[in-house]
């Protein structure tokens, strides 16, 4: 076979392969992490070329710079990064950075004045800033709704949700990250009354709507292509919710109180199913129908399957989550039949066991990073857990695990602890690389 001929195969197979996994094939060199959840909000992403095992002395260090507290995952974009931090010294304030994901150079801050005063875990914010269409928007622990201008770092408009909207904090901070849906911005503030999720007009910051009287939960909503059109999927102390985007108007609840309040972990849509999982409660799997009002409860674990913030992955009929006892855990999303868990190898159990876990392009490959700092290249499927390779990329703090999500974008992946921010590269250099952050 011509050299032509078996190249222009090999891109077709290629092409098949990304479109079977949702995976845009223009953005699939150097796709970058603009929000919670990547660019599909389902942790995926579309890798370079990974190799089989990391090298013997590590991952290299491209650039690391100081940071202050906070649980908040990163975002890449178009070259910069963005993350939150707290400062404690002199004044207390909340902290948008922006730097250049190629160098780390501080380009702007964006500063909120807070007094965190009991909050508990209370080392800095928890959400991932959400970039779109040249504006970040954050929100901080104490509900302070945030959006910035990339290019200058100047407030767009803002709120402080507690004055304004009458929010109650949860125990543990807002950490839902803000959500964009056409021209609103959804966050979970638990305002009150009825305001348990609002949206806002995203350029102009207006509120457009406000919907359930649930306080707010730490599980950031999505977004899912149900068969009767568009609904947020949203998990919150009481119940697990469908609401229309655009009114905030509730389609269906299951009713699910929550110990403790921790709803956390990102609930999953996939092939007409929900399935929310609690480290306390257990998971529950609802199948939707055409009516845009179905909603039924199809199974419960309450023993096996108990998740805490590591937000679950699925792929074709199995879902893949971290159980607070026995490790990554593989179940089937129809029924909730466990098959099989790791036993705690990816990530120590602890008391409050975290791994994050994305897939790549390489069907069942996946980047996990566990609360000791460790990046693993693993491989997950109904047969069993298969870990490749790992290394540490960074220390946690004496105070802090790793909780906080990475980002990946062009070669490189970007972490963070209480102390640093540090990009690293996955992949050498080649001639046709990018920079870090680059979308080229």
């Amino acid at each position: 076979m011509p050299t032509s001929r078996r190249l222009l195969l090999s891109r077709l197979l290629l092409i098949t392969c990304l479109l079977a996994w949702g995976i845009p094939t223009a953005t699939c060199h150097a796709e970058d992490w603009p929000r919670w959840g990547g660019v599909r909000a389902d942790n995926s992403w579309a890798a370079p070329p990974l190799p089989e095992k990391w090298p013997a002395d590590g991952l290299p260090v491209v650039w690391k710079s100081p940071l202050g507290g906070g649980y908040g995952g990163i975002a890449v974009s178009d070259g910069r990064l963005f993350v939150m931090d707290r400062q404690a010294r002199l004044q207390e304030r909340e902290r948008l950075l922006c730097c250049s994901a190629a160098t780390g150079e501080l380009l702007w801050i964006d500063e909120t004045p807070v007094a965190y005063g009991n909050l508990d875990y209370g080392n800095g914010p928890r959400c991932t800033p959400t970039v779109h269409d040249g504006r970040v928007y954050t929100l901080g622990a104490l509900g302070h709704l945030r959006c910035v201008e990339i290019a200058t770092g100047l407030v767009v408009w803002a709120h402080d949700c507690v004055k304004e909207f009458d929010a109650e904090i949860p125990m543990w901070g807002l950490a839902a990250s803000p959500l964009i849906v056409d021209d609103l911005v959804i966050v979970q503030p638990g305002a009150r009354p009825d305001g348990g999720f609002m949206a806002f007009h995203r350029l102009t910051g207006q509120p457009v709507w406000r919907a359930s009287t649930d306080p707010a939960g730490y599980a950031t909503p999505i977004l899912a292509d149900t068969a009767s059109g568009p609904q947020l999927i949203a998990w919150t102390p009481e119940h697990i919710l469908g609401l229309v985007p655009r009114t905030g108007e509730i389609l269906w609840r299951i009713p699910y109180k929550i110990t403790y309040g921790v709803s956390i972990a990102t609930p999953i849509f996939h092939r007409g199913m929900v399935c929310v999982s609690g480290y306390w409660d257990g998971a529950k799997g609802i199948r939707l129908g055409t009516d845009p009002h179905a909603a039924e409860l199809v199974w419960e674990e309450k023993r096996e399957l108990r998740g805490l913030m590591s937000a679950p992955l699925v792929h074709d009929e199995h879902v893949y989550l971290l159980d607070r006892q026995r490790g990554i855990t593989c179940f089937e999303l129809n029924t909730g039949k466990k098959l099989w868990d790791d036993g705690n190898r990816a990530t120590p159990r602890g008391r409050n066991p975290q791994a994050t876990m994305v897939w790549t392009r390489d069907k069942n490959r996946v980047l996990i990073l566990n609360a000791d700092g460790d990046l693993i290249l693993a491989r997950l499927d109904p047969a069993g857990y298969h870990e490749d390779s790992r290394t540490n990329i960074i220390q946690p703090t004496e105070r802090t695990p790793i909780w906080a999500h990475p980002a990946y974008s062009g070669r490189f992946v970007y972490a963070r602890s209480d102390a640093e921010l540090i990009c690293r590269e996955l992949v050498p250099e080649s001639p046709a690389s990018s920079a870090p952050g680059s979308r080229k």
